[in-house]
């Protein structure tokens, strides 16, 4: 066989394994999850992978009305999501979400009865929760010096330019809501407008309106005060002695994070595996001892240090829950919500 003969057949059966890689590659099953950042101990999806032979591609997101927007094009297909509490509803509503099979989730057995039934998804028929949490105020100890109890604290001039708010509509209205003794689902339009306008006397005091960076900014001294989420009181105040959490005695927002499975979704079998996998109580201790936030899974909650399970602060009990409400899913309201939020910033 000549040179060039040699090199052909070499040639063609390069090709030919190239082919048959690639094949292999596209046909191996995959599923698409959209999560909040830095919401998961990555190295679990590897895991997940090993033990199921299902690709994870996995992408995040900042917000609620970012993942909302993404999945109400259309145009990408994912498999996986993780709305909070009020959006879920609204995509129930809207028909983005199906139905999940639970008889294919048998992990659910793990989740604690009192994070079950809410009004967001009554019968948990589309969702099962994942992480849940209050919203409340970190403040830097050496910073401040007077009791923190009262979501006042965020008004007072003493705190010119220290002061972090979420740049969340629904968290930081929710704030001056509570402030001025109104829900925080309220559908009157007077007293939205008055949150508004309480949100522009507060912005000049403000230092920044931030989401996950805030974190890091009162782990690093940068403010004295930053309306957070519990799961990132937690992480910040293990790695700054001198943070701590309060829930304000007005009340707060009692949140949700679920994981649900659109309704376009392609690989629907494949995210039921990916549901269970994530309510395993070793995978979902993992998960809570990367990120610091609360766990609805009882198994795993016991796995967590003492300090860490027996904090009311990450846990509360019912009865520090009193004054609390879970958002719901205001409708055509949330437009007034969009206008309100769009004047503060512009103020």
């Amino acid at each position: 066989m000549s040179r060039l003969s040699k090199a052909l057949v070499v040639l063609a059966a390069l090709v030919l394994l190239s082919a048959v890689l690639s094949g292999c590659t596209r046909d191996k099953p995959t599923i698409y999850v959209y999560n909040w950042g830095d919401y998961i101990d990555e190295g679990i999806l590897e895991e997940f992978e090993k033990e199921t032979g299902i690709k994870v591609v996995y992408d995040t997101y900042a917000t609620n009305e970012d993942m909302y927007v993404k999945i109400k094009a259309g145009g990408s297909a994912y498999d996986v999501i993780f709305p909070s509490d009020y959006m879920l509803t609204r995509m129930i509503e809207e028909g983005l979400v199906q139905k999940l099979d639970l008889t294919k989730i048998p992990n659910a057995k793990y989740i604690e009865p009192r994070h079950l039934g809410w009004d967001y998804d009554p019968k948990n028929e589309y969702s099962l929760p994942y992480y849940w949490g209050t919203v409340g105020i970190l403040y830097n100890t050496t910073m401040v010096d007077e009791p923190v109890d009262s979501w006042d604290i965020l008004w007072d001039p003493k705190y010119e330019k220290e002061i972090l708010m979420l740049d969340s509509q629904r968290d930081s209205i929710a704030v001056a809501l509570l402030k001025l003794g109104y829900s925080i689902n309220t559908l009157d339009e007077k007293e939205l407008e008055e949150a508004g306008e309480l949100l522009k006397e507060q912005k000049p005091l403000v230092l920044a309106y931030v989401v996950d960076e805030g974190q890091d900014k009162m782990i690093a001294g940068e403010a004295a005060l930053a309306v957070v989420w519990s799961g990132e009181a937690t992480v910040a105040r293990m790695q700054n002695p001198d943070l701590a959490f309060a829930i304000p005695k007005e009340g707060t927002n009692l949140w949700f994070d679920v994981m649900a499975v659109p309704s376009n979704a392609k690989n629907p079998e494949g995210a039921m595996k990916f549901i269970n996998f994530m309510l395993d109580p070793e995978i979902s201790f993992r998960n809570a001892d990367y990120t610091g936030y609360a766990v609805t899974n009882g198994e795993s909650r016991t796995m967590l240090p003492p300090e860490i399970s027996g904090d009311r602060s990450i846990y509360p009990e019912p009865e520090d829950l009193v004054n609390s409400e879970v958002f719901v899913n205001l409708g055509q309201t949330l437009s007034i919500y969009d206008r309100i939020w769009t004047e503060v910033k512009a103020h």
